[in-house]
């Protein structure tokens, strides 16, 4: 809690692009006449798939896609303490779980870590970025009430095309206000090492609000957080538009932990609880606002949403030679409009989306670094980079669904983006010392280039066509194009004597091939996919930033959920995939990746297996097994970690119309993994799993 009260105190050109300029042209031009086939909305269930035909939600932007929702109700019963305890509930999905409330993340890929890692998937909060182009955040998913949404949206496989840059592998939606008629409620959760949650949810006609607070001494050895996050919405309604207003804000104060070192240190009962880097911290603070207006008319719907968004966070950058500090900041605003037409065999939306960013990034060394001669003399203490960047991104995309008859449909979406950066250096130029002396061994390691600018044109396409086999089942095909450009710190926070990053935007290309079926009693969804990444941007072996690298991706994900009977639910989603290096290069640390190897920190098997008894219907019983196979911890596949399976028991009682309990056991079976196994320096990095903990809540409703 030491910074809790400082931070309260802060507020592919070619034949894609003619096809899917095709299907605009067609859109605009086609006659009126039969409806298309359509299914029929499907209730909820504590097994998610996906929900309700919502015209807001990722399911409805694409319909071709491969998009899992996860319902209120499921957000409830696991009540998560991190993200990738509910997000394992999506195939091809892995959060990875750092320390407190640290992640990495990978969809279809393995995890990425590095400076654009987060840059290759965008996270929205009710349909809007929750960071500007350029400067994301690698732990993104700490500025989202992922513990109170209504719904949270995943859309696997590139969709640039519909939400431009940063949606390279994927998108993750949180929908904080999806249901009107949520009831009030009051909630306290305690569990081991001192955990409490408190939440509040209480809405009326108009207006809903929405907080969590959540602390806890962690279960290593100074690790303790406090977490606080808030969402509020209004609503008014005048003539033919609808608005909603809404407002969020998030505060953590962490205690942060390091590695523990050693093969399976992780196993070892001491070193598990240990923290190497009791000193470690991280703080960071974020606050969004952002109005929704529709227009209803009879020519089509208008769709205007501006938003404005801030966020500072500043820690210890502990896994470095010499420990330095960082303080991050940005403030920028949009707005995202389009127009929507129905019309009885198509809608199309023709729009535009315009954003300003203004961000500064500081990263200072304390102390002298402590190690060999080379690392004491090429890391100096002082200011390593000191910039602004002010960036200006703009977007024109246009969607198009159109029926072909009673059981055919296809999809055509088309953007064309560009982002603008202006960057300022403000510190020396070179890599000098703060004194402009120059640092042995060639030089020092921090290079801060001149100032300069940087423009990144991109462009994607996706289609994808949808066929009605009867009633149940849907068959479906999708060939998409993505991108994200370069980050600010890909660019601008360079090393190795490096002045100019001439890096291009990464790119993916992606086929993929699915199948639903829907029955009363089972839903089954399998889709295979093939993807290319390319122009990949990585640090070389002479520490350069460079962007020549390739990845090829295949894989199937699979989704059902079978009602056996009115008490007994199973639910499956797992995936299958093997990804693998498609260059041979000598990269930073001189490791050495070989075309073929396969690529580190991608398990090939992942999955979650769900039981759900319901008894009665005041009675709740789930029982979940998550499975994370083995896999390399570096690209030269020297190195690895066997996997592991985990269980969790949740239950859910309803006492009567006011009162509710719930108990949880995560690790059930106490078993000795861990959240994340890295390879680095020569030795094997772990951060340990939690053992065994049990948690309990008790909730008032009215």
């Amino acid at each position: 809690m030491r910074r809790l009260a400082q931070f309260l105190a802060k507020a592919t050109l070619g034949i894609p692009w003619v096809l899917a300029l095709c299907v605009l042209v067609m859109a605009a031009r086609a006659d009126e006449q039969t409806a298309p086939h359509s299914s029929s909305d499907e209730e909820e269930q504590i097994e998610e798939v996906v929900v309700r035909a919502d015209p807001a939600s990722l399911a409805a932007r694409s319909s071709q896609g491969s998009v899992t929702s996860v319902g209120a109700a499921s957000v409830s019963l696991v009540r998560a303490t991190h993200p990738n305890e509910i997000l394992s509930r999506v195939p091809g999905v892995w959060v990875v779980r750092g320390s407190g409330q640290e992640h990495l993340t990978g969809m279809r890929s393995g995890v990425l870590a590095g400076a654009g890692a987060c840059g290759a998937f965008l996270l929205l909060e009710d349909n809007i970025p929750v960071r500007p182009v350029g400067f994301c955040n690698v732990n993104g998913l700490f500025e989202l009430n992922t513990e109170q949404a209504d719904s949270i949206e995943v859309l696997r496989g590139p969709a640039s095309a519909i939400f431009g840059g940063n949606a390279l592998h994927g998108v993750i939606n949180v929908r904080s206000f999806m249901d009107a008629n949520a009831p009030a409620r009051l909630s306290i959760d305690a569990g081991p090492n001192d955990f409490l949650q408190f939440r509040v949810d209480h809405s009326n006609r108009s207006s809903r609000f929405k907080m969590h607070s959540t602390t806890t001494n962690g279960y290593r050895e100074s690790t303790g957080y406090a977490q606080h996050k808030a969402n509020a919405r209004t609503t008014i309604s005048f003539g033919n538009w609808e608005s909603m207003h809404t407002i969020s804000a998030t505060v953590l104060d962490q205690e942060t932990g390091g590695y523990v070192n050693g093969f399976e240190s992780f196993k070892n009962s001491q070193l598990r609880r240990s923290n190497p880097n009791p000193e470690a911290f991280r703080d960071a603070m974020s606050l969004r606002a952002a109005s929704h207006w529709i227009g209803e008319y009879a020519e089509g719907s208008l769709y205007i949403s501006p938003y404005a968004r801030r966020s500072t966070m500043k820690f210890l950058q502990h896994f470095l030679p010499g420990q330095p500090t960082e303080k991050n900041s940005q403030s920028s605003m949009g707005v995202v409009s389009h127009w929507t037409k129905t019309r009885s065999r198509h809608t199309y939306t023709l729009g535009a989306h315009y954003e300003w960013m203004s961000a500064r990034l500081l990263q200072q060394q304390k102390n002298a670094t402590i190690g060999s001669p080379f690392l004491a003399a090429t890391r100096p203490p002082g200011i390593h980079y000191n910039f602004d960047v002010a960036a200006i991104t703009l977007a024109v995309f246009g969607d198009s669904i159109i029926s072909l008859g009673d059981d055919d449909e296809i999809n055509g979406s088309l953007r064309v983006e560009q982002v603008r950066y202006n960057y300022d250096n403000l510190h020396l130029n070179g890599n000098t010392r703060d004194d402009r002396t120059p640092c042995g061994f060639g030089g020092c390691l921090y290079t801060r280039p001149a100032d300069r600018t940087d423009s990144f044109y991109n462009g994607a396409v996706r289609l994808g066509y949808r066929r009605y086999l009867g009633d149940h089942t849907r068959l479906r095909g999708l060939i998409g194009w993505g991108y994200r450009p370069p980050q600010t710190t890909e660019l601008y926070r360079l090393q190795s004597g490096q002045s100019l990053a001439d890096l291009t935007s990464e790119r993916l290309r992606s086929m993929e091939a699915g199948v639903e079926v829907v029955r009363e009693e089972i839903e089954i969804s399998v889709a295979a996919y093939r993807e290319s990444n390319k122009d990949l941007v990585f640090r070389d072996a002479e520490g350069m930033n460079v962007s020549d690298g390739e990845i090829l991706a295949q894989g199937v994900e699979v989704e059902l959920t079978w009602k056996a009977n009115t008490e007994h639910t199973i639910a499956l989603a797992g995936s299958l995939a093997n990804h693998e290096y498609r260059f041979t290069r000598t990269v930073a640390r001189g490791e050495q990746i070989n075309r073929g190897a396969e690529v580190d920190s991608a398990p090939s098997l992942q999955s979650s297996v769900r039981w759900s008894y319901q008894p009665l219907l005041q009675t709740m019983l789930e029982v979940e097994f998550v499975h994370i196979g083995s896999h390399y911890l570096n690209a030269a596949n020297t190195a690895r970690y066997g996997g592991h399976t985990l269980a969790h028991i949740r239950a859910n009682w309803i006492f009567n119309a006011s009162w509710r309990g719930s108990l949880r056991v995560a690790n059930a079976l106490n078993a000795k993994y861990a959240d994340r196994a890295d390879y680095a320096f020569g030795n094997y990095r772990y951060f340990p799993g939690a053992p065994r903990q049990l948690f309990a809540g008790i909730e008032y409703a009215w």
